[in-house]
């Protein structure tokens, strides 16, 4: 292992915090897998991608800027708030752009954490939180999710998280839905949590999947912000806007709370394209409507499937499964031979899951064939 006297000199007093990240996996692309595997069709289901892909609309928007790509984007994304703040009913003020809603938490982590300080996090939840709070030398305080034969089992348990808030905690990570488990939380059960939090310590609620949410009482976090002056909901165009490979995210929270973002972020975070083309996504929305639909429809053929095979799926409102397959580093290298790619949980401490995002009618097929096999 390469340690600080390895290094050049300029690299020895780099914080050993940083040393001790392990980077983000992203799914494995297809060009890989065909290459490794000799494989000419392979589909995936990795990386909660909306696999009808985005409205003709955006796409149109965004071949339409690129007679503009020398110059510089619009640093603020004016037109792109404007249509935010009247689509969400808030105030031009009350957002932050990002490159994707990652880049939100990254500005988040640096802006609030710090040595001495901590970041609270479910047991289960998106790597990022951990990994950008650990950054910033912060302390990572992770409660236990709920135990599986429960209800939402693996989801997070807002009485453990609120019992790791300390007189150091300055920012709570929530994700409704959770991803990878596709476990979500109450808007009663927010409400809750929010309402018992110190005024000091910020709440981060990730919604990077809401567009796909159809479950009774799901809260609207926007919605939320009037009450809750500590609470920044985060939402992205790369899930159920198909926008992924443009990223495109934003943060939606207190007018004070953008501002101080709105000072540190990078001022051309987020491309002309992308502008263009979530600009034009946003007034898609029935586009979003099919995709939603079309998720659900998929859900139900792979849930059909999967207990025809006798594997057991947590409940989900996102656009995937979590499945319990036994082996599942075992079970992901199956698959990819095979040529479908999926994601393996053993570093979210599932290791006997897999994460299914709902794709396409003929590529579910193609999975539940693919796992009927291995059987």
């Amino acid at each position: 292992m390469t340690t600080a006297a390895d290094c050049e000199p300029w690299l020895a007093g780099i914080a050993g915090g940083v040393r001790a990240l392990s980077p983000y996996e992203p799914g494995r692309p297809i060009e890989a897998v065909q290459r490794e595997f000799g494989l000419r069709h392979v589909v995936k289901l990795a990386s909660n991608e909306n696999p009808a892909g985005p409205s003709p609309a955006a796409l149109a928007a965004a071949r339409a800027s690129l007679d503009e790509l020398g110059r510089y984007p619009d640093g603020n994304g004016t037109a792109l708030k404007a249509a935010l703040a009247a689509f969400h009913d808030l105030p031009e003020a009350a957002i932050t752009l990002g490159n994707g809603s990652n880049d939100l938490l990254e500005l988040i982590a640096r802006l609030v954490l710090g040595p001495g300080r901590n970041a609270v996090v479910s047991e289960h939840a998106f790597a990022i939180y951990a990994l950008a709070a650990r950054a910033c030398g912060a302390e990572v305080r992770i409660a236990p999710a709920r135990a599986a034969g429960t209800a939402q089992a693996y989801g997070h348990d807002l009485a453990a998280m609120a019992a790791r808030i300390d007189a150091r905690t300055a920012v709570v990570f929530i994700a409704n839905p959770n991803n990878p488990t596709g476990t979500w939380l109450s808007e009663a059960e927010l409400a809750a949590f929010l309402d018992a939090v110190p005024a000091s310590v910020l709440v981060v609620l990730d919604e990077a999947y809401a567009e796909y949410v159809t479950a009774p009482g799901y809260p609207h976090g926007p919605a939320l912000l009037a009450r809750y002056p500590n609470l920044l909901v985060t939402r992205t165009f790369s899930k159920a806007y198909g926008l992924a490979a443009l990223r495109v995210g934003y943060g939606l929270s207190a007018a004070s709370l953008a501002d101080l973002l709105n000072r540190i972020r990078q001022p051309f975070n987020v491309n002309g394209p992308a502008q263009a083309a979530a600009l034009a996504a946003l007034g898609d929305q029935a586009h979003v409507a099919a995709s939603r639909e079309a998720n659900r429809a998929g859900m139900a053929q792979l849930e059909t499937g999967f207990e025809r095979l006798g594997l057991a799926t947590l409940p989900s409102a996102g656009n995937f499964l979590c499945v319990e397959v036994g082996e599942g580093a075992a079970s992901f290298q199956a698959l990819l031979r095979r040529g479908v790619i999926v994601r393996p949980l053993a570093g979210y401490g599932l290791p006997r899951h897999l994460r299914v995002t709902v794709g396409l009618p003929a590529e579910n097929e193609q999975l539940l064939e693919a796992l009927a096999a291995l059987a």
